[in-house]
């Protein structure tokens, strides 16, 4: 029986609205990623889950704390799950990085995982603390169920990485939305298997904007 790592972006917040660079910022959900989580709440409330973890920072902690309720869990903090550092951008939109950083950003953007913002993480420095982490859990559990509310970055390096993707790439090919559901199965004998990705049924439905 596989490892089953049910895997969740947290819900919406101001400054995933405005495209603002949050990764050590530690903002709450907004109202619409309160909803979004009540509805992936409701959507997995019938999953047996042995544990559930979760980032530190309040929007990840608020988002696994709503899905944990059904199932009686206490997330538990995984520090290297956490968003990565983006330093001197923090805070910061993206067309005034583009503005104010413009050589640095437009390096960046072509190789992520070697360079990182002023002051902030390399894409490949958060691959190293959060893959591990995620290995660890996997082994913890192995033939149960688990649940883990990471962030946008480090979820789309975990899966370019477990699938042998091209890691530069990781921002240009994988997208990912606010409270997104994703699966992978460990099987003991093969590698992982991405079983669902990126899926927002339980809110696409509410007649409100795109999410960036």
């Amino acid at each position: 029986m596989p490892t089953r790592v049910f895997l969740v972006r947290h819900g919406a917040t101001a400054y995933s609205a405005e495209d603002r660079f949050a990764g050590s910022t530690d903002v709450p959900l907004s109202p619409e990623g309160h909803l979004q989580v009540a509805r992936l709440a409701e959507r997995l409330k019938s999953e047996s889950l042995d544990a559930i973890y979760a980032s530190p920072l309040q929007r990840t902690m608020q988002t696994a704390r709503a899905l944990a309720g059904p199932h009686g869990l206490e997330p538990v903090g995984e520090s290297a799950l956490r968003e990565m550092n983006y330093g001197r951008w923090e805070a910061m939109s993206r067309p005034e990085v583009e503005r104010a950083f413009r050589e640095a950003y437009a390096a960046w953007e072509k190789d992520p995982i070697s360079l990182s913002p002023q002051d902030g993480e390399s894409g490949l420095r958060v691959l190293n603390r959060a893959l591990p982490a995620l290995w660890r859990i996997v082994e913890r559990h192995r033939n149960g169920s688990v649940l883990i509310v990471s962030h946008k970055g480090p979820i789309r390096l975990l899966v370019s990485s477990l699938l042998g993707l091209e890691l530069r790439g990781f921002r240009d090919r994988l997208d990912l939305s606010p409270a997104a559901l994703s699966v992978l199965d460990f099987p003991s004998d093969a590698g992982p298997l991405l079983r669902l990705y990126n899926d927002v049924s339980h809110y696409e439905s509410i007649p409100q904007r795109a999410w960036p």
